[in-house]
């Protein structure tokens, strides 16, 4: 029987590893050292959820990463092999693309913005797709990433903690009912920053000078 709340079937939604990390230097820009806790590493112990992000993680720039909105970076598993693929040469184990959970089941295509799950004694609900920027190219030593990463959809998206707790790698993932206005995969969302940004870009373009004949 499908149990499932829309398109998700909770009783295949599992989390596979927690993920945390302190910033450290991952290459420098312009000469500058850059400080990250992107690379995170696998934690098998039952870790506390907070208000702001995980305990033992934590955010090199507070203003872009963490907070209210991004509290917690989720990402599918299933993507891994499609990097893997991508990138034969790249070690990738489950932490290396940045996230603090990586799932089994959560698609981008099937997540909306605003829908809440229950994972372990936590209470957790989408708010946005990750954008990447230029710290993961500088983290996985591959400058075409951000870029590809961004067009592939595979964005994972990020959650806010509706109610703290505990949570562990093994536990059941479990849809809990929307109360979101307005409801929008996190894939609709990729897509339509993309076209903006598209749009943004031409436009620009159009404000150029004309180059003198």
């Amino acid at each position: 029987m499908d149990r499932g709340i829309g398109t998700i079937r909770f009783e295949i939604l599992r989390l596979l590893s927690v993920n945390v990390s302190t910033p450290r230097e991952i290459g420098t820009t312009r000469g500058k050292p850059v400080l990250s806790a992107i690379i995170k590493k696998p934690v098998e112990r039952p870790v506390s959820v907070r208000w702001g992000n995980l305990d033992g993680d934590r955010q090199a720039d507070p203003a872009v990463h963490g907070g209210e909105r991004k509290a917690v970076y989720a990402y599918a598993s299933e993507h891994y092999e499609y990097w893997r693929k991508r990138f034969p040469k790249m070690d990738i184990p489950w932490g290396s693309l940045g996230e603090n959970l990586t799932t089994e089941g959560l698609l981008e295509d099937e997540v909306h913005t605003g829908d809440p799950f229950a994972i372990g004694s936590a209470e957790l609900a989408a708010t946005q797709p990750r954008l990447p920027c230029f710290k993961l190219a500088l983290a996985l030593e591959t400058p075409s990433i951000p870029k590809t990463f961004l067009e592939s959809g595979r964005t994972g998206f990020y959650l806010r903690v509706l109610q703290e707790g505990t949570l562990q790698a093994g536990d059941p993932i479990y849809p809990l009912p929307s109360r979101a206005p307005v409801r929008m995969t996190v894939a609709e969302f990729v897509r339509l920053y993309r076209t903006k940004r598209a749009a943004r870009k031409q436009e620009s373009m159009r404000s150029l000078p004309l180059p003198h004949r």
